[in-house]
């Protein structure tokens, strides 16, 4: 598969597949949306569940939702049965809001072939398929997946700070407008309004339409109404940042679905840029 996502005729097809590992990537904390509420949780028949802001965060990082470490991104996917060749499909209940990062974690720690259910529970459970009321708890083997991380897919502060005069490097923040222009209070305790010098904004909800993301026609439309100057293959870094680096990860992958290489996000995103009173704000 070429695409970074799949579809849930796909996912259906698949169930049985003995290469594929199915996880939700739910989190319980929903910002920039109006959350979905579910009166009993649910998951899609087999699938294993995964807590983005506890087993794959570095909780001892004074950085709010840090990348994993190696050895604990390690430990988490060989839990889960994940080897080299596994074929790792990640949803949430959302529809698309925290999968993309977990997507990102497993790419940035070197698996390439991991996707996203577009559309996630909420398309799954409209369509009318079936669910079950736990997740598997533990794999029947143990994985044999090591992480390595890719630098060039993480990006911290001092690399940001360090190009942001650069013409070749470009932010683009997934908050809202309002928080953006710092117009609307962050909701973070000690956490400045405003945004990083010379960033673009582009609100994550902008790249979805309802449940998925739009067609690839209109995402390429729209990162090229963002900033005409940035198109595919030119070499060109895409930061990508939001409030603490998850729906950083939306627009990231809305990015690479419209074509775009050379991709990272500032995993620290506003909270570590706005909190750092040494670091500029516009």
């Amino acid at each position: 598969m070429t695409s970074p996502l799949v579809t849930t005729d796909w996912l259906q097809e698949n169930l049985d597949n003995d290469r594929l590992v199915l996880i939700d990537a739910s989190m319980a904390t929903v910002i920039g949306k109006e959350p979905i509420v579910y009166d009993q949780p649910v998951w899609i028949p087999g699938s294993y569940k995964i807590d983005l802001e506890g087993t794959l965060c570095d909780t001892e990082s004074p950085q709010l939702h840090a990348f994993p470490t190696e050895d604990q991104f390690t430990q988490e996917v060989r839990r889960l049965g994940i080897t080299p060749e596994s074929m790792v499909v990640l949803y949430d209940n959302q529809g698309i809001y925290s999968a993309p990062r977990a997507w990102w974690i497993l790419r940035s720690m070197g698996l390439d072939n991991v996707f996203v259910l577009d559309g996630g529970l909420p398309l799954w459970l409209a369509e009318g398929r079936e669910t079950v009321s736990a997740p598997v708890q533990e794999a029947a083997s143990s994985g044999s997946l090591s992480g390595r991380l890719d630098r060039e897919r993480v990006r911290d502060s001092a690399f940001v700070y360090q190009h942001l005069d650069d013409e070749q490097v470009s932010v683009i923040d997934a908050r809202s407008r309002a928080r953006f222009l710092a117009q609307a209070p962050e909701p973070r305790p000690g956490v400045r309004g405003g945004r990083i010098p010379n960033s673009l904004n582009l609100p994550f909800t902008e790249v979805l339409d309802g449940y998925r993301f739009k067609p690839v026609s209109e995402l390429k439309t729209t990162f090229n109404q963002l900033a005409p100057n940035l198109q595919p293959g030119n070499g060109h870094q895409l930061v990508f940042s939001c409030g603490s680096g998850i729906t950083a990860c939306i627009i990231l992958l809305a990015a690479e679905l419209a074509g775009y290489d050379q991709l990272s996000l500032y995993d620290g995103s506003w909270a570590d840029w706005g909190s750092d009173e040494s670091l500029p704000v516009a």
